[in-house]
């Protein structure tokens, strides 16, 4: 969209809103809220959508997807007379986190200003009564994550029997997210003549699969590169030892000229001790994860939007979908071990046609990471330093290292608002990949760390069996250890929380 108030989402297109087919009601809410001009997504999206067709949209945040499926659902309710049932929905829309959830619906309100309909927003972490009262009548449009959706079909309280169009947000996070056996069951439960419409940042083959059983023969839109930031943002990397990052945070914060800023972190109590020690050097700050009530969360971004809080500290339950207006600077207190991830983590500045900074702490172990997301990314963003021989010995050091950690459960319906996320909360939109990544990692440092120990142990006689009574102690079996699936998936919680399990979770 061209904002009057926030410069050009990247479109150079000459066509107009009113070009698209849109109702009066909209245009004037279009025109209230700043818009002029659609964005690529936008321009393909809505024709399409107004056809009543299938569709796949591939698309980065940020280039207004949201609009995109929005105004042709609030258009064809204008223009259609349903007596709606009760407990039913005219329209469904499923959104992996609960605050993307609340982005949508508040952004149905708005793009629906000067009409009259009905709408409501199902999500966990938040008592299900008034969300019963809600749909007893019935609603037009309905937005939920599909943990707290499922409960409430179970209960009886919400039946898709009469949805003419279901869309599905950010796909891609929501299979990361252990989501896609939920929105399976919930696709089921549709009637066989509706729309369906599948958004998201990338296209890993579960999502083609989910869309192969789920869509006809859809129209497929693909704007940009998924894996590119946007170049309006400037990327600099800091290197340092782990134990200096806590200095250099309240030192960038101190000398960089921002508005508003985020600082991701790998983990829930890392998030947490982050947010104490920039409070007590002077700013204001809040953090938003996991563990935290949907109160707190909802406060931390009301009071991040209006100003109050000049820094939120998140883990990446914030990387993808949350639009939050004059953003100027990310920090990546840590880098993320999915290159994907920090492509989205840096996307929350620069939006709206502005420019913004992105720095990033690595430390010795992290140099792994940012390769990765070199690689992804096509641009090499800073020339190492050399390690010291202590900085090996660390690096070696990590990777023998008893491993740690555990999963965790989010908080939506039943413990699934954040689809099982890990205890890391760290996100991707290719889990597999992730997991193969970690494991090429960890047989990488362990070499590595061997021929380390092979050559401080040359001169000592008694090392061969001291390396060889430690590998059996590693070996002895265990009999609660995972089998399976379940093997791989604690393998890689073990290994992602190792360094700050051994540090006695420090971040």
């Amino acid at each position: 969209m061209h904002n009057r108030r926030g410069g050009s989402l990247e479109s150079n297109s000459l066509t107009q809103f009113n070009d698209l087919g849109l109702s009066e009601a909209l245009l004037r809410a279009l025109t209230g809220a700043g818009y002029s001009t659609p964005t690529p997504i936008q321009e393909k999206t809505i024709p399409v959508m107004l056809k009543g067709q299938d569709l796949i949209g591939i698309a980065q945040t940020g280039t207004g997807k949201t609009a995109a499926f929005v105004l042709p659902i609030l258009q064809k309710i204008g223009q259609e007379t349903i007596n709606l049932s009760g407990k039913h929905c005219q329209a469904l829309i499923l959104a992996p986190t609960r605050e993307l959830a609340a982005q949508i619906h508040d952004a149905i309100k708005t793009y629906g200003e000067h009409m009259y309909f009905t709408s409501t927003l199902i999500t966990g972490g938040v008592k299900p009564a008034p969300q019963i009262r809600a749909m007893a009548r019935g609603v037009n449009i309905l937005v939920a994550t599909p943990g707290r959706l499922e409960d409430h079909m179970q209960q009886g309280v919400i039946n898709l029997a009469e949805t003419r169009t279901v869309v599905l947000d950010e796909a891609d996070q929501m299979l990361d997210m252990g989501f896609i056996p939920a929105i399976r069951r919930i696709m089921a439960k549709l009637p066989k003549k509706r729309q369906t419409v599948l958004l998201s940042a990338t296209m890993p083959k579960q999502i083609r699969s989910l869309s192969h059983d789920f869509l006809k023969s859809p129209v497929e839109i693909a704007v940009a590169p998924a894996s590119k930031p946007i170049e309006r943002i400037e990327q600099k990397i800091l290197f340092m030892p782990k134990s200096d990052k806590r200095d250099a945070l309240i030192k960038v914060l101190n000398n960089e000229k921002f508005d508003r800023a985020i600082v991701f972190t790998r983990t829930k109590h890392g998030a947490n001790k982050v947010t104490r020690f920039i409070e007590q050097a002077g700013h204001t700050a809040a953090a938003i994860h996991g563990n935290k009530s949907q109160g707190a969360r909802t406060k931390a971004l009301n009071g991040f939007k209006s100003g109050d809080i000049a820094v939120m500290v998140a883990t990446d339950i914030a990387a993808r979908g949350i639009d939050i207006d004059d953003v100027s600077l990310v920090i990546n207190f840590e880098l993320p071990n999915v290159p994907e991830v920090y492509v989205h983590r840096i996307g929350r500045t620069a939006r709206a046609g502005k420019s913004g900074m992105a720095i990033s702490f690595c430390d010795p172990e992290e140099r792994e990471y940012l390769t990765d997301i070199e690689k992804l990314t096509g641009k090499a963003l800073a020339d190492r330093p050399a390690l010291t021989d202590a900085e090996k010995v660390a690096v070696a050091a990590a990777a023998k290292k008893p491993a740690g950690g555990r999963g965790g459960r989010g908080g939506g319906g039943r413990g699934r608002g954040q689809g099982g996320q890990r205890q890391n909360e760290q996100t991707g939109p290719n889990a597999n990949a992730a997991k193969q990544a970690n494991r090429r990692r960890r047989r990488n440092k362990s070499a590595q760390a061997d021929g380390a120990n092979s050559n401080s142990s040359a001169g000592n006689p008694n090392a061969s069996n001291n390396n060889s009574n430690q590998n059996k102690t590693k070996r002895k079996p265990q009999s609660n250890r995972p089998h399976g699936e379940n093997a791989d998936l604690a393998g890689l919680q073990r290994f992602v929380g190792a360094n700050a399990n051994a540090r006695k979770r420090s971040a």
